[in-house]
């Protein structure tokens, strides 16, 4: 019956390439929650977006995922970790995907994996070291790269908890 649905689902959506982009920290969850998520999604017929699994090797990886972002997936599914704001690519990943959800009718979905979203949204703990840390590497590309801060579309995503412990 839940298998139906999805199907059901996935058709009304299919004329992207993908229908769900993940985006997550590989070292804090590739090989545990987000492996297990994106094999639950493939089994029942959902064309889901992985970095490791969907760009060939010799592409761009960032042009490959740009692309996915802009063009060719209509659900994101954000996996917020302990780490996530340590990477630049997640970080741009995240201002991608929230810059084009302004422009467009794309759900994105915030999951929250061993870390309090309180901690995410108020760029506590991890979050705020990994920022500093950012803003001392690229002071120049700190109005691109983090315009996070002001964005009130962040801090809509923390309200929504869907918790992963």
């Amino acid at each position: 019956m839940a298998v139906s649905r999805v199907h059901e689902a996935s058709a009304l959506i299919s004329p992207c390439a993908y229908h769900v982009f993940l985006s997550f920290r590989g070292a804090d969850t590739r090989k545990n929650f987000t492996d297990h998520l994106y094999r639950a999604l493939v089994q029942v017929g959902i064309r889901t977006f992985r970095d490791d699994e969907e760009v060939e090797r010799g592409n761009n990886i960032k042009d490959e995922i740009e692309k996915a972002i802009l063009h060719e997936s209509k659900i994101f599914i954000i996996v917020f970790s302990k780490d996530y704001a340590s990477s630049t690519w997640c970080l741009n990943e995240l201002v991608k995907i929230l810059e084009h959800r302004k422009s467009s009718q794309h759900i994105v979905l915030p999951v929250f994996y061993d870390v309090d979203p309180s901690r995410v949204k108020n760029q506590i703990g991890s979050y705020a070291e990994a920022f500093a840390r950012h803003e001392e590497n690229f002071k120049s590309e700190m109005d691109m790269m983090f315009g996070l801060e002001a964005s009130s579309s962040y801090g809509e995503l923390c309200k929504l908890e869907l918790k992963i412990s």
